[in-house]
């Protein structure tokens, strides 16, 4: 896949301000500062297209862009912001889990973990939620080039180890950098096969 535009498209935070669902959609999520921002970037071959910031909680609506005029790639709010008031932290959940789940021309979610990390208790329970609520996700490993490759598969196959304790099947897995463009054919050749679902 090429991208020959890409353009912002509307913030909100209601279900309602949403765009029309004719579109299939692909919403980004993942706790705050794991990379997201920089990874949509890396994928629109935008430099600011998402807001990046070294201060996590940066992404605080729902944000559309628009991608070749023909899927919506969606940027959700990240999870477990620390600094953020309570009362924010449980309207952004609320919010989250509400276009998620109803959310009809969603095809799938590609939730991002930091790659050097051990698998962390706010993503296990936030899996299990898609999970019971059969909303499809890929598990997208971010800043893979921050490690060496040895240290990924291990990483990796922890994951896959945790997992296995509660799913029957595991998710497809992609690794990324944006710093080095890793990843970006494979979320690409995952979206255009979905995309053919859509149209069926």
């Amino acid at each position: 896949m090429i991208i020959n535009k890409a353009e912002f498209i509307i913030s909100c935070t209601e279900l309602s301000k949403c765009p029309k669902p004719i579109l299939p959609e692909y919403a980004f999520i993942g706790r705050s500062n794991v990379g997201k921002s920089s990874l949509i970037n890396m994928l629109a071959d935008i430099r600011h297209l998402a807001k990046t910031s070294g201060t996590p909680g940066k992404t605080q609506l729902i944000n559309f862009f628009l991608i070749n005029e023909s899927w919506h790639l969606v940027d959700l709010p990240g999870l477990g912001y620390a600094k953020a008031a309570k009362s924010s932290k449980a309207t952004w959940e609320a919010m989250i889990q509400n276009y998620l789940s109803k959310r009809e021309c969603l095809l799938s979610t590609f939730y991002l973990v930091d790659s050097r990390l051990e698998p962390q208790k706010i993503d296990l329970n936030f899996m299990e939620w898609m999970g019971k609520k059969q909303i499809p996700f890929v598990i997208v490993f971010t800043k893979a080039d921050k490690i060496s490759r040895p240290q990924l598969d291990k990483q990796v196959a922890l994951y896959k180890k945790t997992l296995l304790k509660s799913w029957e099947d595991l998710p497809t897995m992609i690794f990324t950098s944006a710093e080095q463009k890793l990843g970006k054919e494979e979320i690409f050749d995952f979206i255009e096969q979905t995309n053919k679902i859509f149209k069926a």
